[in-house]
């Protein structure tokens, strides 16, 4: 994580930053919209300082904003992005198998998105879920010497 931002700080920089993108995009698309610009810049002026204002407060949300949650708020957080991954797998994989059926030119943004997703299941099993290799379970790591079951004599 970047360490030389506060933890109070990181998450309403996040969304400051998301919001002046979102808004530099409407900006940036012109024509007779260019004003949602403005009103995206007003909505991430009020979030952020809502995060910022929640982030000081001694409760779960606001542990959760101040980037300082626990274990079990953390545990919270990975079952609801799995499950947030779960529910866009289906909604892509639903909108791909409709446009194909449809015969539909829009069919590709849903493989993007499923292949995207999928790159990234995999990245994660790779980085979180094997074991580097040389690295057997039955050894101590302190001396390098297999460890006895307290059982055996």
């Amino acid at each position: 994580m970047i360490t030389f931002i506060p933890p109070r700080l990181r998450k309403p920089a996040w969304t400051a930053l998301a919001g002046l993108v979102f808004a530099g995009a409407w900006l940036v698309h012109g024509g007779p919209l260019w004003w949602v610009s403005i009103m995206a810049v007003i909505a991430t002026a009020a979030s952020t300082a809502r995060v910022y204002r929640l982030g000081g407060q001694d409760t779960d949300d606001g542990a959760r904003a101040g980037s300082r949650a626990d274990e079990r708020q953390q545990l919270i957080s990975v079952r609801s992005r799995a499950l947030g991954f779960s529910l866009a797998a289906v909604a892509s994989f639903i909108g791909l198998t409709a446009a194909i059926a449809l015969k539909a030119v829009w069919w590709w943004p849903f493989l993007v998105i499923l292949l995207f997703m999928g790159y990234g299941y995999l990245f994660g099993l790779g980085k979180y879920g094997v074991a580097e290799e040389g690295t057997p379970d039955d050894t101590d790591a302190d001396t390098g010497h297999p460890t006895r079951s307290p059982v055996s004599p």
